[in-house]
């Protein structure tokens, strides 16, 4: 659908760090948010240096100037959906879930909130202090709309090691305990033919079943599927009809990836993208 010329778009927040590669962090989320017809805007919470063959520095930002972007934003332009990714530390985290209270956002307030509680990068490099784990599960998920993790982020929160699909409807259980109106399980990280994620609202479980690619360009993979699900949430799909939306988008994003650099290349919005010099 093309946009209408002139009118403001659905507007979504990511809460995230930098990719200095562009492959993941504030870079794929504002990619993916293009691609999905909506407005991003940003409260960078860190700066990291990164290639496409790991990290190999971060830079935090003051707490106080991370709130101060949330509520700058929320205060002028609005917000319909916001989402999080690399907050880094327990005080960064503290500062957004106050300025999300401030501003209404997260779950049983006017804008959803899609938590992904990303915790090290597909390198293995850390991106979040040990202790932020528990700042993550006392204030973040209570107040989460949605939250997505994915297997190793699972392991380091509730302990869960899923090897399974039995232990992932565990995983999904154990997580939903802690709050979020719902949970998304992501499967990609599961040996197997296929990619199935698991969608969870404390009473029904829903399959999300999909193809499974032979590539090792998954860069941003996580962030960009939060950030979808976002855009759908801020478009008004209701949560399990942005997380099929959010499906549909990273399983085409994964088969188009690309090489980049020596290492992991990204996953890719290009193909959801038509080329206006093509028009």
């Amino acid at each position: 659908m093309e946009p209408t010329v002139g009118v403001t778009p659905p507007r979504v927040m990511t809460i995230a760090g930098t990719d200095s590669g562009g492959g993941a962090g504030v870079a794929a989320d504002l990619r993916t948010m293009t691609a999905c017809g909506v407005h991003g805007c940003v409260a960078v919470t860190a700066v990291t240096v990164q290639n496409s063959l790991g990290v190999t520095g971060v830079h935090t930002l003051p707490p106080e100037t991370v709130a101060a972007q949330i509520e700058s934003v929320a205060a002028d332009i609005g917000l319909d959906a916001a989402k999080t990714g690399m907050l880094a530390s327990s005080a960064i985290i503290e500062a957004v879930a106050a300025a999300c209270d401030r501003v209404g956002v997260g779950a049983g307030a006017p804008v959803p909130l899609v938590v992904d509680p990303v915790a090290a990068s597909m390198h293995g490099d850390p991106l979040l202090a040990g202790e932020a784990l528990d700042a993550y599960r006392a204030l973040l998920f209570p107040r989460a709309t949605l939250v997505t993790p994915n297997l190793d982020e699972v392991r380091l929160l509730v302990g869960v090691d899923v090897h399974d699909r039995a232990a992932q409807y565990d995983a999904a259980k154990v997580l939903h305990a802690l709050g979020p109106r719902y949970v998304l399980v992501k499967g990609g990280h599961m040996s197997g033919e296929g990619c199935m994620d698991l969608l969870y609202d404390g009473h029904a479980f829903t399959e999300l079943p999909g193809p499974r690619f032979d590539t090792g360009h998954t860069h941003g993979g996580g962030d960009s599927m939060a950030s979808a699900i976002a855009s759908g949430l801020a478009r008004g799909l209701s949560v399990p009809d942005a997380v099929v939306f959010g499906k549909r988008y990273i399983t085409e994003a994964v088969r188009h990836s690309y090489p980049l650099g020596a290492g992991h290349g990204p996953v890719s919005p290009l193909w959801a993208v038509r080329p206006w010099w093509e028009r």
